[in-house]
């Protein structure tokens, strides 16, 4: 409340001199409106402290529901506890942070309020999980270690325990920070840091992790370069035209139908991989398939939708609501279904040694109690932490509305498509606030063409009339907030060290722990 009525006596102290030019008064009321409206989005107006002791209390119903329903007779079964227990945290944390990539532009566009974006997200990211989250997962997260005999049963628990433990520090840490950050990188660097710790370097596939390092610049750089694409198509052929109405009519059932086919592939390749396997004239045939039916849907949508609308943009923005809101659900699903892992991986790997041999295997059934806790924990950080992250994606990178909304969504898609035909290594976080900088840079370009930038403030003029001439010069509007561009680039690059770190120093204290007990 203290920042909007900030807000409100800046806009006061600028209004007159902004009397003659009603276009930049304009955007000060904009931001005003857009500024009361984020302020007045929550999910539950209760302090944190009252958030974060929900949590705790979740946390303590994990431990109690592992210790009713395992077994008295497993030996060190207070390890198995505490596994769940850290599997549950780093569950609300991928739902604090992670989720807020696909819901975050449908909030800044006002698409959806926060509490209406964080239920949708909860219901899907959950069904994703329980639903297309698999029966297996590998125990060693995306092969970054190669385990081997070398390697005890208890170290290989205790690597395990440092890496789930260490990730979902750093994603706190990162949430905190209004830092999105990929939620993949920090368990990557999770069981780096635990497998240098336990084994040495001879442990760790260097090529792999080779290829994780060229996706913080190939996932940004791809998703920023096709979202602004699609935007400057939307603007060229629908929002700058002067009969917008049927540019809308003739283009925007074509975009629908381009959406649809993009995330019914995504869907297919991404979303059920781990419960069905398609092959490629599978995915092209449902892909098609899609595409054509939408198109012959979004039609007669977009006729009747059009009637009472105007021939301005703002009108023509609300035709791309009802499609975004659909793409961001089977976003969330899919998220769900793949990123489930991340907390319950590790925890799985755990379980799985819990057996008569007590062996490490390469892969594991997932047990359904554990894929519970990772389901329930992300939606219910998504409920409870979810909006701060949610509004800085949404709102504070540049400002968003519902065609560059949907531009975001659909580059999360086809860049994962691309990405993965090419066998490059993408991260969804990294790509969908690529998106978002790639659309703010966009508008910033079409906005100030041959614009000077503004002088500094300590350069004098030489004479008057200089002086007076700077009065009309027409300055350069930076529509990104460049802080948010460096501190979520360094976050970036720090993911896989800063766990790394933690997670060694976590496995050194837990086996010098043991040792002497």
């Amino acid at each position: 409340m203290k920042s909007l009525i900030n807000a409100q006596i800046i806009y006061l102290c600028c209004e007159k001199s902004n009397l003659e030019n009603p276009k930049l008064e304009n955007r000060y009321v904009n931001d005003l409106k857009r500024l009361e409206h984020s302020y007045n989005q929550s999910v539950f107006n209760v302090s944190n402290w009252v958030l974060i002791i929900i949590a705790v209390f979740f946390l303590l119903l994990t431990a109690l529901f592992v210790d009713f329903f395992i077994s008295d007779k497993i030996d060190n079964k207070i390890i198995l506890i505490i596994a769940a227990v850290i599997g549950g945290y780093m569950a609300l944390n991928i739902g604090a942070n992670d989720v807020a990539n696909n819901m975050g532009p449908a909030v800044g566009g006002k698409v959806l309020t926060i509490t209406t974006a964080v239920i949708i997200a909860a219901i899907c990211e959950a069904a994703g999980a329980l639903l297309a989250g698999g029966d297996v997962v590998k125990t060693v997260s995306k092969g970054i270690i190669m385990v081997d005999s070398s390697i005890s049963t208890d170290n290989f628990r205790y690597l395990m325990l440092s890496a789930l433990l260490s990730a979902a520090l750093w994603i706190n840490l990162a949430t905190i920070l209004n830092s999105p950050v990929s939620t993949t990188h920090s368990i990557v660097g999770g069981v780096l840091g635990g497998g240098l710790a336990a084994a040495g370097m001879n442990i760790v596939n260097w090529f792999t992790m080779g290829k994780i390092a060229a996706s913080w610049i190939i996932s940004p750089v791809l998703g920023g370069i096709i979202a602004a694409s699609f935007l400057l198509f939307i603007k060229i052929k629908i929002l700058n035209k002067e009969d917008k109405i049927s540019a809308a009519k003739k283009w925007i059932p074509v975009l629908i139908a381009v959406m649809a086919a993009a995330i019914t592939a995504y869907m297919t390749i991404k979303g059920f991989k781990k419960i069905y396997k398609a092959s490629l004239i599978e995915i092209l045939s449902y892909t098609i398939s899609i595409a054509v039916l939408s198109y012959i849907i979004a039609k007669p949508f977009v006729n009747n939708q059009i009637i009472n609308l105007k021939n301005q943009k703002k009108d023509i923005y609300t035709l791309f609501n009802f499609p975004l809101i659909i793409g961001v659900g089977l976003l969330c699903f899919a998220h769900g279904a793949n990123d489930v892992a991340n907390a319950v991986g590790p925890l799985a790997a755990i379980v799985s040694t819990f057996n008569e041999t007590s062996e490490i295997a390469a892969k594991v059934s997932i047990p359904l109690w554990v894929m519970l806790i990772g389901a329930l924990g992300i939606s219910f950080g998504l409920l409870l932490f979810g909006p701060k992250l949610i509004k800085t994606v949404g709102q504070k990178i540049t400002r968003l509305n519902a065609p560059r909304a949907y531009c975001v969504a659909i580059s999360s898609a086809i860049t994962v498509l691309i990405a993965t035909t090419l066998g490059l290594p993408v991260s969804s976080t990294h790509i969908a606030i690529g998106s978002i900088f790639g659309i703010g840079f966009l508008r910033e370009y079409l906005e100030n063409p041959n614009k000077q930038k503004i002088r500094p403030g300590h350069k004098l003029n030489d004479t008057a009339e200089e002086a007076f001439a700077e009065l009309d010069r027409r300055y350069k509007r930076k529509l990104v907030r460049r802080q948010f561009l460096y501190s979520i680039a360094a976050a970036w690059i720090i993911t896989v060290p800063a766990s790394a770190l933690m997670a060694g120093i976590i496995y050194f204290v837990l086996s010098k722990l043991t040792s002497m007990a």
